[in-house]
């Protein structure tokens, strides 16, 4: 589990307008919203939430309609099969909603110009956690969201890696067999014109100079001009670079989600309940939720328990913001024809 996400961070953000005038902000305690009653034979308060089963007349209409939305699909099964029996069937849909909010740090690195640099002598380098990103925090629970800042005071001018913090490195075109850090001057190539002659010779028995490499029979690299060193690509020739931390901060929600079929519903798969609207038994939000509470259903509290011992596991580098549990069931009617 991570450390505790201090709600001193972003807490007008996160609280409700209510809360926030209080001295203590109610987000971060357990609230548990339970609606009565739910389906099946688990329940011993059925309360106003108790749907009806389904009978024939209902069933035949529901099929035919979803026979209609099929082109190729004919409606006589639908409506003249004989109907042996029509079985209520509950699924329960567990979801644990993590909200996190995760911060690293990268290194940005840039050509230097000369100038003055906002490092460690304007001030003392800001912590990551420290950073106020209250212009950016999202709304709670949302799928991703990412932002950069550059911390402040962070900046430094450091030697160029690429050159050793010379601005050149060796030509690799004309010192390519020497060793590291060695490189040889007037480095020249056979012209490929005169073959090294200097001279053009033509069917007549007549010579004439070699435009090419103008007599010499040898050209300079063509990558230096036989200097031996090319500008570094890396700083362009300056030495240096300056040099940043930039914080990286990732809002995530990891989700964990269960499903309690009957066997009647278990050729169902599990996405088809997790994009159905159910009726919603619980909501709880809270810093950190714990198991909801059914006084009158050991099966519920059990579910509810299971759903959050999937707790996802949290990264050292991010912090929970708050967590959100909801039971609902999703009524199924298994019809046998």
């Amino acid at each position: 589990m991570s450390i505790p996400y201090s709600p001193s961070l972003h807490a007008p953000l996160i609280s409700s307008p209510q809360s926030q005038s209080q001295s203590q902000p109610q987000f971060y305690e357990q609230g548990i919203v339970y609606q009565g009653g739910y389906y099946g034979d688990a329940s011993g308060t059925t309360g106003d939430l108790r749907r009806q089963v389904l009978d024939e007349v209902e069933v035949r209409e529901l099929l035919i309609d979803h026979v209609g939305h099929r082109c190729c699909w004919g409606s006589r099964p639908a409506r003249t099969w004989k109907i042996h029996a029509i079985e209520d069937c509950n699924v329960y849909v567990g979801t644990l909603e993590t909200f996190t909010e995760e911060r690293d740090t990268v290194i940005e690195k840039e050509l230097y110009s000369g100038g003055s640099i906002e490092g460690k002598d304007k001030g003392p380098e800001t912590g990551i956690w420290e950073l106020d990103l209250r212009s950016e925090f999202p709304v709670l629970f949302v799928p991703y969201k990412e932002s950069r800042l550059r911390i402040p005071h962070s900046e430094t001018i450091e030697k160029c890696s690429g050159c050793d913090g010379r601005g050149n490195t060796v030509c690799p075109t004309c010192n390519a067999d020497q060793d590291s850090g060695f490189y040889k001057e007037g480095q020249m190539t056979q012209c490929t014109t005169c073959y090294g002659r200097g001279l053009i010779a033509h069917k007549d028995g007549s010579d004439t100079i070699c435009l090419n490499c103008k007599g010499n029979g040898k050209l300079p690299c063509a990558t230096c001009e036989s200097r031996g060193l090319i500008k570094c690509q890396t700083c362009q020739g300056g030495g240096s670079l300056l040099t940043r931390k930039v914080a990286v901060v990732r809002w995530r929600t990891r989700s964990t989600r269960k499903v309690n079929a009957t066997s009647g519903a278990a050729s169902v798969p599990d996405d088809v309940f997790h994009r159905a609207k159910g009726v919603q038994l619980c909501n709880n939000q809270a810093y950190q939720c714990t198991p909801a509470y059914f006084a009158d259903s050991y099966f519920l509290n059990k579910f509810s328990s299971e759903v959050i011992a999937e707790r996802p596991s949290i990264p050292t580098t991010a912090r929970m913001i708050c967590e959100r549990h909801t039971i609902s069931v999703v009524p199924v009617t298994r019809v046998t024809m």
